[in-house]
């Protein structure tokens, strides 16, 4: 167990945590939440006690192990496999464990070929990876993941999902994916305000009770300013009268005991809009037989890979790294030529580009407010600072330089530069890497609201089905197009590589090892129980709808029936229609609850389905 209390830490002005505190629990996973700049990998080194805090307490017991993702790089073995193994923990009794290794490295992304490699000669991304292996192979008492899926594609985030779902110590991690949070911890924290608060249960239910909170708090807070009005009143109205003077006292010193609860100050998070080109057209883009290779003399990164983009399309485009998908992103926006094919825009189509790689493109001599107006350089001046402001760069913010930015403000910098510029076509290329929860949230809302199309390159399982209505599937060693949803990719088809990605979480041994055609009958299996389960329910949702809808006409026509008899006088008929009428209402409320547990039902049976089917072959 850990004990922090009254934890105070501030950076010059900018108070971060103010006498506050919380209690970590045995076999808690605690999903750690707030705006960016609040706090949360500012906690996360103080636990680790890379940072010290102003006051307070941490309480750590002895012998209590803290492992976290770190992002130095150090690695001292040979190989990818010897450098994972370094985490194992060390047995007298000599017991070899480096399936362990193999088995978690597999699950994060890398090949057989991949653990004979130098750590060295891996990117970046997959060095991170190395670094989460070793972490996960630790097995610590405090596992502390800051967005670990930032460095994971799509197949890993579904693997360490399950992973850490059934992780037995305790837990914190920090992730935007707010389905991914959900899905792992079994309690949330927040830094709201500078305080720390911790309850069971999801990111929904935390946020609520947040909000309901403040909102009882406000309406304190004005009716304890009228009271102070009305008591200020008062001792104004009598103060010089001597019969009241004891009453007045009496007034002040109450005044003086009642706390003033002050206004809550107003949270600040992105705001988007992006800026819209009119279009009227079939299409947008066509590409015919598009083929790519770095390399002229192997086999083809893309290959005949032919689509046609609508005008409100919604693409996501999908796979494991390395594939090709920001390449295909890139082909799509001019910045590469293909071997083979062509991309056709349409003469009234208009990019707007957001990629991880254009944020290197940002001139480190100009000022925020500069960078936007390049894009728009016929608007004023306050159009500028207004879409900077919107970025969170208010004020005098706006007339900082490039070069003393963060990664994470040079991405909104990107951002706003793909507001300030009309576009019809959106090219994001993992645009939510450097966003907290709400600004992920204020994105979807804004593609939502977008009238051009939107072809996106993520990771983050909760935006391909918030977003997602086509796809492009970079998988099975080859590119196509998916015409439907995210779901319907994984019911219909299903990621072929996942048997091979390390979702069999027993030792991998050559007696014990599942085939891919069992693994296949298995999928099958689960799906046909799916469908007999959540048949059934569909089909009385749907009976009980138009149930429902049959009740309200009947209702319609007896207000009807109900309101001649009325005018005629008709006592009789009054009776018979008010009975029915009430009947019917009845009826319908009953039906109403009825649906709504089905509803439930159906979401909670779904889930469960979804994880198995992505937790396939799991001890």
């Amino acid at each position: 167990m850990i004990q922090v209390s009254q934890l105070s830490k501030a950076y010059g002005r900018q108070v971060i945590f103010d006498e506050t505190g919380f209690t970590l629990n045995a076999g808690e996973r605690i999903g750690l939440v707030g705006r960016n700049g609040h706090g949360k990998t500012t906690l996360f080194r103080m636990l680790l006690g890379q940072e010290q805090p102003d006051s307070g307490t941490i309480s750590i017991p002895n012998g209590y192990s803290i492992g976290h993702l770190s992002q130095h790089i150090h690695f001292t073995e040979p190989t990818v496999l010897a450098e994972a193994c370094l985490a194992l923990p060390k047995h007298d009794n000599g017991v070899d464990e480096t399936y362990r290794a193999e088995k978690i490295l597999t699950g994060l992304g890398f090949d057989a070929d991949d653990f004979l490699r130098s750590p060295h000669d891996l990117s970046g991304g997959f060095q991170i990876r190395l670094n989460l292996a070793k972490a996960l192979l630790q097995e610590p008492n405090l596992l502390l993941l800051d967005e670990p899926t930032n460095y994971l594609d799509i197949l890993s985030i579904r693997w360490l999902r399950e992973f850490l779902r059934t992780w037995k110590n305790e837990l914190m991690l920090i992730t935007h994916d707010r389905a991914f949070l959900d899905s792992v911890s079994t309690h949330t924290m927040g830094i709201h305000r500078c305080k720390l608060r911790k309850m069971e249960g999801g990111t929904e239910k935390f946020w609520q009770q947040i909000m309901m909170d403040e909102e009882v708090y406000e309406r304190t807070r004005i009716n304890d300013e009228k009271k102070r009005q009305e008591i200020e009143q008062f001792v104004n109205r009598f103060r010089a009268q001597a019969t009241r003077a004891k009453a007045v006292q009496s007034k002040i010193k109450a005044l003086a005991r009642h706390e003033r609860l002050d206004k809550l100050d107003t949270i600040r998070t992105l705001e988007f809009q992006f800026n819209e080109e009119p279009f009227v057209g079939k299409w947008l883009m066509e590409t015919k037989g598009l083929a790519f290779s770095y390399d002229a003399a192997g086999k083809p990164l893309i290959d005949d890979l032919s689509i046609v983009v609508g005008p409100k399309d919604r693409i996501a485009i999908i796979g494991p790294n390395g594939r090709g998908k920001t390449t295909l992103l890139n082909l799509f926006a001019g910045e590469l030529r293909p071997a083979r094919g062509e991309v056709v825009l349409n003469a009234k189509c208009r990019l707007g580009y957001f990629g991880q790689t254009n944020i290197d493109r940002l001139s480190p001599s100009m000022t925020v407010e500069e960078e936007i107006m390049s894009v728009v350089p016929d608007e004023l001046r306050r159009t500028a600072r207004a879409i900077a402001g919107t970025m969170m760069f208010e004020g005098d913010a706006a007339l900082k330089k490039i070069s003393v930015l963060s990664g994470g403000e040079r991405s909104r910098v990107l951002l706003g530069k793909l507001l300030a510029q009309p576009s019809n076509l959106l090219l994001l290329d993992e645009p939510t890497n450097h966003l907290d929860m709400e600004s992920v949230d204020s994105l979807l809302e804004a593609i939502d609201a977008f009238d051009g199309a939107v072809i996106i390159v993520t990771h983050s399982e909760m935006i391909l089905r918030a977003v997602a209505t086509r796809l492009i599937v970079f998988d099975r060693g080859a590119v196509r197009v998916f015409e439907g949803t995210y779901e319907d990719f994984l019911e219909r088809v299903g990621w072929q590589s996942e048997c091979e990605h390390g979702n069999d979480q027993k030792p991998r041994q050559p007696d014990d090892r599942i085939t891919k055609k069992e693994l296949r009958k298995l999928r099958a299996d689960i799906i046909t129980e799916r469908s007999k389960i959540l048949n059934p329910i569909q089909t009385r949702i749907a009976a009980i709808e138009s149930t429902i809808v049959h009740l309200e006409q009947q209702c319609e026509e007896a207000e009807k029936e109900l309101l001649a008899a009325s005018e005629k006088g008709d006592w009789q008929a009054i009776g018979d229609q008010s009975k029915l009428l009430d009947n019917a209402k009845s009826e319908i409320e009953i039906l109403f609850a009825e649906l709504a547990e089905l509803h439930e039902t159906f979401e909670e049976k779904s889930r469960e389905y979804e994880l198995r089917l992505s937790g396939i072959g799991a001890s």
